[in-house]
């Protein structure tokens, strides 16, 4: 299973709601876009050292997913996809639905603007 970012802090936040998923979870991965937007979003914390702490000890039990130049063509095809369509979402999520797509792994996120892409399946808490 791929997660997004919302799912990334709530994962790290020790969300209840989130639990059901990881644990039936077969394995964990985390595009490095999601890891930098999590990393981001913490930068200014009064809490970045322990969250930051929490992010390294979980980095040893998933896998990082890069963007590597095979994961383009899948980035094309989706943003070509979504242009037809009409149905635009954010660029860091089209490098994000790239992935999905590419691996073949259900998405965890709240973010529903996934279901516009299509041949991935998001999962929602």
């Amino acid at each position: 299973m791929i997660l997004d970012t919302n799912a990334l802090s709530d994962l790290l936040s020790e969300l209840p709601e989130i639990e059901r998923y990881i644990v039936s979870a077969h394995g964990l991965y985390i595009p490095s876009i999601v890891l930098g937007e999590y990393r981001y979003g913490v930068r200014n914390s009064r809490f970045r050292m322990q969250i930051e702490e929490k992010v390294t000890d979980l980095l040893q039990d998933v896998a990082v997913l890069a963007v590597e130049s095979s994961t383009s063509n899948f980035y094309a095809d989706v943003r070509s996809e979504l242009k037809r369509a009409g149905t635009p979402i954010p660029e860091n999520d089209v490098w994000i639905a790239a992935l999905v797509r590419q691996h073949q792994m259900p998405l965890l996120s709240r973010d529903a603007h996934f279901d516009a892409v299509e041949r991935i399946v998001r999962l929602s808490w």
